[in-house]
């Protein structure tokens, strides 16, 4: 399988499109002589400023400088103090949009992880967006990197097809002060754990 960096023309689309095609692809970071991989299990979309849990419905700052730049740019964020996020900005440039990339599934590097990851059960290592920044190496100093390209260390590669009826639809996660229709909305997606066995 091809370790190609996605193109940009996969990212410059409806964002509820690519959190949907994210699943299943695999998500690679090389630093040193480490390398790691994950199939990317879980995606969270967050589109325009009229979205009121989107970071850019503070329109353009400092902090969302990023989202709307050039769609297949990490949008790397610190959030609670203490935690790293990891988003792929989508769409036109000067239109903020972008996908978390919650959960993924570990497929190489599983030893260099279990180190970094000590005591936590390998099925939990990733299971989250801060866990798998954590478990990846992924900080700040990769906001803004192009994941089109290799050069970064960080980019995004085919993976495999997942069915739609493995795939679920639900609110997206942690935005319970966030107003309706916002929080309701089904914008997280997610690939069933039968899938994933």
């Amino acid at each position: 399988m091809s370790d190609q960096a996605l193109p940009v023309e996969f990212y410059d689309r409806n964002t509820l499109d690519v959190a949907r095609s994210l699943l299943g692809m695999r998500l690679i970071r090389k630093f040193d002589s480490i390398r790691l991989v994950g199939i990317i299990t879980e995606t969270e979309a967050y589109r325009g400023e009229e979205d009121l849990a989107c970071h850019a419905r503070a329109g353009l700052t400092p902090r969302t400088r990023v989202m709307f730049g050039r769609a297949g740019h990490a949008y790397v964020y610190f959030t609670y103090g203490m935690h790293w996020l990891l988003n792929v900005v989508t769409e036109r440039e000067g239109f903020p949009a972008a996908v978390l990339i919650r959960a993924v599934r570990v497929v190489e590097g599983e030893a260099w992880i279990r180190e970094r990851r000590k005591g936590v059960p390998p099925k939990n290592w990733t299971d989250g967006p801060a866990k798998l920044c954590r478990a990846f190496e992924i900080d700040g100093k990769l906001n803004g990197a192009d994941l089109t390209v290799t050069e970064n260390g960080l980019w995004i590669a085919r993976g495999q097809d997942i069915p739609e009826k493995y795939i679920e639809r639900t609110a997206r996660i942690g935005i319970d002060s966030v107003p309706e229709p916002w929080r309701s909305i089904p914008w997280r997606f997610r690939a069933r754990d039968e899938f994933m066995v």
